[in-house]
């Protein structure tokens, strides 16, 4: 690209990929709900467009999916609902609602570039040859974030995040990066776990001790308003032990983190928590 200005773009909107975290209001960032209220088109899953209602994010919904209704700026904004099998075609539309001057809002749930809907647009993009379109990112908290927030402090030292959906990628190779992760002594938080997370934590336990402790938590940041039967939930266990909590591992809002050997559970009066110290560090070294 020779980086030179089209004069015919002055006129484009932009296309923002907007990271909505867990989904609900409290746990978005201010700049994720500047940008979808004032959007002139919002692209979401129902679910996300139901959590985007709750504080008036998007207005409330008062026509058929593709309806047009009212912004809080008093603007008209359409909502289009997405699913996992159009996300080609709505973002080859999104590119044209931006050459006709929208700006859209592509919703990804927690962050676009952990497991979510950036690449997919870089890579039409590409595809499409739309170096045309202005394309900016808006980071959200993704679940590794939030679940370990709930925990404590799991995540004080290096962490990894592994998925293990297969669509991409064969397990050989999924595998092969949970050694890694397990043999440098990364905490390790798997995603996509209704995926053979048996498994995943076999390879791991080849190389740490079984007493490591492992928490699994679910919908994470969503309260009462998530998939899971019991709510927003975390279990504390140990590697040797996690494949015995099959209940616990509901499906898409599941995450589990698997800490190292430095990885210690903590407690006060009010609950549980996970703690991995920054290395042998002292309160008076900070």
């Amino acid at each position: 690209m020779s980086g030179e200005t089209n004069a015919d773009t002055d006129d484009y909107g932009t296309l923002y990929v907007v990271g909505i975290g867990p989904g609900l209001p409290h746990a978005m960032t201010q700049r994720a709900r500047d940008v979808i209220r004032t959007a002139d088109c919002v692209i979401a899953s129902n679910l996300y467009q139901e959590f985007l209602r709750q504080d008036g994010t998007i207005p409330p919904e008062t026509a058929t999916d593709g309806g047009a209704t009212t912004t809080p700026t008093g603007d008209e904004q359409e909502i289009v609902r997405s699913s996992m099998g159009q996300q080609v075609e709505l973002t080859q539309e999104a590119f044209e609602r931006v050459r006709d001057g929208q700006d859209v809002a592509h919703v990804s749930g927690g962050d676009p570039n952990v497991y979510g809907k950036s690449d997919l647009v870089f890579l039409m993009a590409e595809e499409e040859e739309a170096y045309d379109v202005p394309i900016e990112i808006v980071p959200g908290v993704t679940a590794a974030l939030g679940g370990a927030a709930n925990l404590g402090a799991p995540l004080s030292n290096d962490f990894c995040t592994v998925s293990l959906s297969d669509k991409w990628r064969g397990w050989d190779e999924i595998a092969e990066k949970l050694r890694a992760a397990a043999i440098s002594g990364f905490v390790i938080v798997l995603y996509n776990c209704w995926r053979d997370y048996e498994r995943a934590i076999e390879v791991v336990r080849e190389q740490r001790a079984d007493d490591v402790p492992v928490a699994i938590f679910n919908d994470a940041g969503r309260g009462e308003a998530g998939r899971n039967l019991d709510d927003e939930t975390h279990t504390i266990t140990t590697l040797g032990e996690a494949t015995q909590f099959d209940e616990k591992v509901g499906g898409m809002g599941t995450s589990i983190l698997i800490g190292t050997h430095e990885s210690h559970e903590w407690r006060n009066d009010h609950g549980e928590y996970l703690v991995t110290p920054r290395g042998g560090r002292e309160v008076e070294d900070f």
